[in-house]
């Protein structure tokens, strides 16, 4: 493709070039064979365009063509035109008489171009050729002579004389040969018959066709010519026996051969191919129970054969040739049909019943079962049994006649239906049987009342919560089905506790709705039972208990104590001048009515009047110096501090306190006097101290036996007790608490640098709350709890771990309380106090807990009477 583009730009500058210059066109012909070798010259192309060869390679002589091959070249130093490339004058110019190629001469200085014309003269080097081998004619021993056959043609790729010129045929006693040539038409030939064909003596002749073309030397080609002399159908079939007989097996095999059918015919070839078929006069059914093969003669089984249908068949069948006209002949086929036990027996179920009651009582006719058998005698005999292990049986009535009972009891929740296998046997060789299962389903009976998931249910509920408020949704399952599994709901009234005023449940879905709001610090936890109920007859029902907790919200504002706790007044502290950094001023205590996170309450100094000179505890309330006086300092410092709880939103409380600063120590009023004791003598105030301590230690060690025990013995379903626990521990070495009527086990703790104070809640399940936990370093975390089962039940390990705790509490509050009151027994005037920090329990996943305390050291030395102090232990 990429040549032909070539050749075709180069014509286009050819072209361009004719247009716009002054060029002398003229045409020069040749004439050259076709197959001569290369270099063999063409003619003189110098002569005939008047110039000497060196003016040729002056003016640049070149030879361009519009061909895939440079078929001729030009010598610049001869000035012949040569052949360049072998030249085949068939594949230039097929089928055509004149062949000849164009090629242009192109000069310059001065430009010009010569069209030379090259004829291609043909040569004789093709042979004819026929485009088949061998020509087949089927002639019939009655054909007539004069009949011609027309033969096939001869092709030669040559033309002219070199074309084919006649055609020859071997010689023979049957045929001649006919060659007919015109101006108009090819040469052609046509087999002529001259007498008559006889099979009998020649099946088969033999001819050969010769082309011979006009070329010197000529040339020729072949065609062989085989003429089949067809037989003429004269004879007629003959089957091998007049009547058949044969046997079959009822339900043989689709394909079984049943016999095969023989006929001859004397004739040849196409006359003694015989077809084999059936004929309409047989038997009606014989052409739908066997197929005949109509090459072989082979008769088969097409479909099943019934001997209860027909105990024989009839089959007629022809034998015909292929013959013009075909001949027939006609016989007779007897099959004989024999009965074997091939009909299973046939479970009929009648009186179905759809569905048995649960309770339905033994012997109960489900089904009546019918067996048949299409077989006769033994064969038609059949015995039915149940297979498989389920509550029926069958019982014999008469004959083949069956009653399907009920041998058993039912369970609807456990089977909701049987398939019955029934198998019927007959008592044929081999014997045969069936199988029908028949499906019966079993109908319920209220027999399973409603079950709750589990025996009690705690709900949890935020207090000032709106009413009209679904708090839980309880559900109830029931074995049964349709309306013996319909549950409605409904509270069990109490009458010494009016649990409808608070509650009220929806009989149909089960949500439980608030009445009214509740208050936590009123009433913390309540019990009611709801009772489902099925709809069956009689109607079936159970309980569940439900727990309801109420749990805190932050309503309730920090209480100022004593001895800061008159609204409104302003409370007056001394100084002394040469007080230090650090000098303890007071101590301000405050209660919330709320608990847990809600109690846990801050301290902070809102207002600041005058020099920034003092500084509280966060948490412990106490405040302090920041530094020394200077003279530049106020003598009088009034302090407004905040108390405020860590509920969502906070609540606040203020106490305002004046700070004055004295120059005199004496002037400075304690809280508790020194009372000077006679050191010689056992006063009444000894023994009344005596007695105080006994009675503290009894009682503290009745209350810890009491406490354990009633661990030990605590189950889940205490649930009066519950509570959310209240943690109000600071790491600075103080107490927050709550007024709220909730016990805690306390323990101290003085082997250590720090006293460790535990407070241990009641048992109380996990609340969707906030527990909080205070480390070292003076800052809160929370962490979310949802109440569930695992928690409640992990609630036991809690209870070792308590247990183990107080053991270790019990030691330490005995040394504590000797340590304290020692000094007072030994009337020892003066001693150090400590301050003792309440820690908290950091109810975390892993339920465990750490201590952390500090014993904070007074700086000042004040002296407390033994008296006060032991009112204040207590």
């Amino acid at each position: 493709m990429a040549t032909w583009q070539r050749y075709d730009h180069v014509w286009i500058v050819l072209c361009v070039l004719l247009c716009f210059c002054e060029w002398s066109v003229a045409q020069i012909s040749y004439s050259v064979f076709e197959e001569v070798d290369k270099g063999t010259v063409v003619g003189n192309l110098a002569k005939d365009l008047n110039l000497n060869p060196q003016q040729l390679q002056s003016r640049n002589l070149e030879i361009n063509s519009g061909y895939k091959m440079q078929y001729f070249q030009a010598d610049l130093k001869s000035g012949f035109l040569y052949v360049n490339e072998r030249i085949d004058r068939e594949e230039l110019c097929p089928n055509t008489v004149k062949c000849s190629l164009n090629v242009e001469a192109m000069l310059s200085h001065p430009r010009d171009l010569r069209r030379i014309e090259i004829d291609i003269l043909d040569v004789n080097d093709h042979s004819p050729l026929f485009l088949e081998e061998v020509k087949i004619i089927d002639m019939t021993e009655s054909s007539y002579p004069g009949e011609r056959y027309p033969l096939p043609f001869a092709r030669d790729s040559d033309t002219g004389s070199n074309s084919v010129k006649t055609y020859k045929l071997s010689t023979n006693d049957y045929f001649s040969l006919d060659v007919q040539n015109s101006e108009k038409q090819s040469l052609s030939a046509e087999l002529v018959l001259q007498k008559s064909l006889d099979r009998e003596k020649q099946a088969v002749i033999t001819l050969t066709l010769t082309a011979v073309d006009g070329g010197k030397p000529p040339r020729s080609g072949t065609l062989q010519i085989t003429v089949n002399v067809m037989d003429v159908n004269d004879n007629t079939p003959v089957f091998s026996q007049s009547l058949y007989k044969a046997q079959i097996v009822e339900n043989a095999k689709i394909g079984a051969t049943l016999l095969e059918l023989s006929a001859t015919d004397l004739d040849d070839g196409v006359n003694s191919d015989i077809i084999y078929s059936f004929t309409g006069q047989g038997h009606k059914d014989s052409g739908e129970h066997f197929i005949l093969n109509q090459e072989t003669g082979v008769i088969t089984v097409k479909s099943q054969i019934n001997f209860e249908e027909n105990q024989a068949y009839e089959i007629r069948v022809q034998a015909r040739d292929k013959g013009t006209p075909p001949r027939i002949a006609h016989g007779k086929v007897l099959v004989e049909v024999i009965d074997i036990n091939d009909n299973s027996p046939e479970i009929i179920v009648s009186s179905l019943m759809n569905q048995v009651k649960e309770d339905a009582e033994l012997g109960t006719v489900v089904a009546l079962v019918t067996v048949t058998d299409r077989d006769g005698g033994k064969n038609g005999h059949a015995n039915c049994i149940i297979t498989g292990s389920v509550p029926f049986k069958l019982k014999l009535n008469y004959k083949n006649y069956y009653s399907l009972l009920v041998d058993g009891a039912f369970d609807r929740e456990s089977v909701s239906q049987y398939d019955v296998t029934i198998t019927a046997t007959d008592d044929g060789t081999p014997p045969l049987s069936s199988t029908n299962v028949i499906t019966v389903h079993v109908s319920d009976v209220n027999d399973n009342p409603p079950r709750f998931p589990h025996p009690v249910i705690n709900v949890y509920v935020t207090e000032n919560s709106p009413t009209d408020r679904v708090i839980h949704t309880v559900t109830a399952t029931d074995a049964d089905v349709g309306e013996n599994a319909k549950v409605t709901f409904v509270i069990i009234n109490n009458a010494s506790f009016p649990v409808l005023s608070m509650v009220n449940i929806n009989p149909e879905t089960g949500e439980i709705v608030c009445l009214q709001s509740f208050n936590y610090e009123e009433k913390k936890t309540f019990q009611f039972k709801v009772q489902a109920t099925d709809s069956g007859v009689p109607p079936l029902s159970s309980n569940v208990t439900v727990n309801v907790c109420i749990l805190d919200e932050n309503d309730n504002s920090p209480g100022i104590l004593a001895p800061y706790s008159e609204h409104g007044s302003v409370n007056s502290e001394n100084i002394p001048y040469s007080a230090e950094a650090g000098y303890f001023v007071a101590k301000i205590r405050a209660v919330d009515a709320d608990s847990g996170y809600n109690a846990l309450l801050s301290y902070h100094i809102s207002e600041f009047k005058g020099t920034n000179l003092f500084r509280i505890g966060t948490s412990s309330g106490e405040i302090r110096t920041k530094r020394r006086m200077s003279d530049n300092d106020l003598k009088t410092h009034p302090l407004v501090v905040l108390v405020c709880d860590n509920g969502e939103p906070s609540l606040t409380a203020t106490v305002s306190i004046d700070v004055v600063v004295v120059e005199n120590t004496g002037d400075l009023q304690t809280q508790f006097r020194h009372v000077p004791l006679k050191e010689d003598s056992f006063s009444a105030l000894n023994l009344y101290l005596l007695i105080a301590i006994a009675s503290v230690s009894v009682i503290f060690l009745l209350s810890l036996i009491s406490l354990i025990a009633v661990k030990c013995h605590r189950t889940d379903n205490s649930f009066s007790r519950y509570s959310a626990p209240m943690i109000t521990t600071h790491p600075d070495g103080s107490w927050s608490y709550s007024k709220s009527t909730q016990q805690y086990d306390v323990c101290f703790s003085s082997d250590t640098l720090k006293s460790d104070v535990v407070v241990f809640p009641p048992q109380f399940p996990p609340v969707d709350g906030e527990l909080i936990s205070i480390n070292g370093g003076d800052t809160l975390s929370r962490t979310q709890t949802l109440p569930n089962h695992e928690k409640v039940c992990k609630g036991l390990i809690s209870h070792i771990f308590h247990f183990l705790a107080l053991r270790k509490c019990c030691r330490i509050v005995w040394v504590s309380i000797c340590a304290f009151h020692l000094p007072i027994l030994l009337n020892v005037k003066q001693f150090r106090t400590v301050d003792v920090e309440l820690i908290s329990i950091n109810y975390n996943r892993r339920r465990h807990f750490k201590q952390n305390s500090e014993i904070t050291k007074y700086r000042d030395n004040r002296t407390y009477e033994p008296s006060r102090f032991i009112l204040l232990v207590i």
